[in-house]
């Protein structure tokens, strides 16, 4: 599979950090997915099309390694890649200070197809995923 990311960025707003300027923890799951719709759009995907094609994606495993605080006013950038089609949408992140280009953060979500219509789970990823993947790479 080709190398498939998006990347966003944007300055750390007041209102994600805490009384010491630090983002607060629960806010990075708000970045990733910002970046995470940016890749979907990428494939042509989104979530909008997704339910078009029949399915939900619920995220049902997310990890994330805090290596150094996010900070008031800093400059970031979220990578988003596509990780892995087969059993499900894996896709990693790297939040990245854009002065020095360090990685702040990793973490990676799992997400599985949910037929909508009969509510049930996906062993495999539908054909769907592989399509626009595939349209994608060529």
């Amino acid at each position: 599979m080709k190398q498939i990311e998006a990347t966003i960025e944007f300055t750390v707003p007041f209102y994600d950090v805490d009384a010491m300027s630090i983002v607060w923890h629960g806010h990075y799951v708000k970045y990733f997915e910002r970046a995470r719709c940016a890749l979907l759009d990428l494939l042509d995907y989104n979530y909008e099309q997704m339910r078009a094609s029949g399915y939900v994606w619920p995220v049902v495993d997310m990890r994330i390694k805090y290596v150094k605080p996010l900070k008031f006013q800093q400059r970031l950038k979220v990578v988003a890649q596509l990780a892995e089609v087969e059993y499900g949408l894996k896709i990693t992140f790297q939040v990245i200070d854009v002065a020095s280009n360090e990685v702040l953060t990793k973490a990676y979500t799992k997400q599985v197809a949910v037929d909508s219509q009969t509510e049930e789970m996906c062993l495999l990823s539908p054909d769907i995923l592989h399509q626009k993947v595939a349209a994608y790479e060529n």
